[in-house]
């Protein structure tokens, strides 16, 4: 263990229970390597007003990245119209999400060579100069350009913004900020649509993006003179680049897969084959380049163990249940209960907003209790009893709402929980990885369940139906019968999405949170 790591390792014991600090300092040292020692955050040199400000920074700049993946969708027809181009409209949106997919793992590695503040600066001043050229593009395809520049920056912020509140604050308060950013993350994308279609409509489409700029500026404003008090625990070396493109180039053409297959090609169409068998390939020399790399950009151990890829599971499940019904329960709201678009995305407000109350729950029960992953297990299993509900009943519209409203407390309570666990898995120099790998993963199970919801629904409706948010013409034509029932399976499917979470989190080993408890801070402050 080198002296970073000893140093580390006895700041992080002062803020465990003496107990538990005892037992640690019994441990040899090779229990406590860069690979195994758990994440024990020691005491941050912050005050409290300082954490505060750093906190609503850091929630400033998730809201930018939140905003802009929904903010585009409103005010695409009026895109068109003025650049006389409708066919590619849909790669204003692609674009972004293939780059912030993929440049996730790479932005959270980074940040653990070359530390958070220098980080937060490249995405921050990335996303700014591609609003900037999105708001002046003067055609559709530097629009593109200029929204896959953003997505770099965008993708950038998520990873980056939880690492450092995992530099600021000990796991077991963490899952309460990670309760609000998840609000946050949910706000952003309720009003996204309703903002972009506001200002396309009475103002102009650019304002959608030149908004990004004093927004921007007002939280590098308020984070960056407090970034240098914060800890350090990046670790500078050698950088893994042919690593990170083989990883970012296998995760776009999955992307693309999920994109194309089923609406541009067919899925058994040579043109997705190929794709499928490309995305393999550079996936696979991805892993045989990462297992003879003296120091992989993802090192692959870091993925094993008993705690990461349960999380990984159980949150990408939750992510991916939640995302794919916020994408099609518009057309199930349209066709059954004859909803118009914009009550039909009103219906969704239940589905966003109680899932953060469920995040906010688990955050706060782990600053308290002992066992703190049970209230995502009862959540998860809440969630998947709901949707079988859902999947096995006809309910009225209130009803229906209700339940959903019910199954996305439940689902809440796995955002808090995975992303704490996880980080306080791994070292304190490999945090950033980490928090990297987790949303890159939970991005491509989003993708991949939000493309499966699709094909249940164009395989139980038996006709080619267009979906996704481009259904409103053809909604009249669908039998609400028919609807009804293939939602049926979509539901089915959610329902087993929360079931295997349920189940990860059952067999995700429960290690120790470092940090006070409330009854201890309680005790400390009297």
């Amino acid at each position: 263990m080198n002296k970073f790591e000893r140093q580390s390792s006895s700041a992080d014991t002062q803020t465990l229970p003496d107990d538990i600090a005892e037992e640690l300092s019994r441990l040899p040292s090779e229990v406590l390597s860069v690979d195994d020692a758990p994440s024990l955050a020691p005491p941050a040199p912050l005050s409290q007003d300082e954490v505060r400000t750093i906190v609503i920074s850091l929630m400033l700049t998730m809201f930018l990245a939140a905003l802009d993946q929904t903010i585009v969708a409103t005010a695409l027809p009026t895109i068109g119209r003025q650049f006389h181009d409708v066919s590619n409209l849909s790669w204003v949106i692609t674009a972004y999400l293939l780059a912030s997919t993929a440049v996730a793992p790479v932005f959270g590695t980074l940040s653990d060579i070359y530390g958070r503040r220098v980080m937060i600066i490249i995405s921050l001043s990335l996303f700014v100069a591609g609003s900037v050229l999105c708001a002046i593009a003067p055609n559709l395809p530097m629009l593109i350009l200029a929204r896959g520049l953003q997505g770099l920056g965008g993708g950038g912020i998520m990873p980056v913004v939880q690492t450092v509140i995992s530099d600021v604050v000990s796991p077991r308060e963490r899952g309460q900020y990670q309760a609000y950013f998840s609000s946050v993350w949910m706000v952003g994308g309720i009003l996204g649509p309703v903002i972009g279609g506001v200002f396309a409509e009475h103002l102009h489409w650019s304002m959608i993006f030149w908004i990004n700029v004093p927004l921007a500026a007002a939280a590098i404003a308020l984070l960056l003179p407090r970034m240098k008090k914060i800890p350090v625990f990046h670790r500078k070396r050698k950088v893994d680049w042919l690593g990170g493109v083989l990883l970012m180039a296998s995760a776009v053409v999955f992307m693309l897969v999920l994109t194309w297959g089923g609406t541009r090609f067919p899925w058994l169409s040579p043109t997705v084959l190929a794709m499928v068998g490309g995305a393999v390939a550079l996936a696979v020399t991805f892993v045989w380049h990462a297992r003879r790399a003296d120091e992989p950009f993802l090192p692959l151990p870091l993925l094993g163990g008993s705690v990461v890829p349960f999380g990984l599971t159980a949150g990408g499940c939750a992510l991916g249940a939640i995302t794919g019904l916020t994408v099609q329960l518009p057309l199930y709201y349209e066709a059954v209960y004859h909803l118009s678009a914009s009550e039909a995305g009103l219906a969704l407000i239940p589905l966003a907003a109680v899932s953060t109350v469920g995040a906010a729950v688990a955050g706060r029960t782990m600053a308290r209790a002992k066992h703190y992953k049970r209230v995502a297990i009862v959540g998860t299993s809440w969630a998947a009893l709901c949707g079988l509900g859902l999947t096995l009943t006809t309910l009225p519209l209130w009803a229906l709402l209700t339940l959903m409203a019910a199954f996305a407390l439940g689902l809440g309570t796995t955002f808090p929980v995975c992303v704490v666990s996880v980080q306080n898995s791994v070292a304190r120099p490999q945090v950033g990885t980490i928090t990297g790998a987790l949303n890159f993963f939970r991005s491509l199970m989003s993708s991949f369940t939000v493309a499966a919801f699709a094909a249940i629904l164009l395989i139980a409706l038996g006709a080619d139906v267009p979906l996704a948010g481009e259904h409103h013409g053809a909604v009249n034509a669908i039998p609400a019968e028919d609807m009804r029932h293939a939602f049926r399976y979509v539901f089915g499917a959610a329902t087993a999405l929360m079931a295997g979470a349920a189940l990860c989190l059952i067999m995700m080993e429960e290690r120790p949170l470092a940090g006070p408890s409330v009854t201890q801070q309680v005790e400390m402050a009297e």
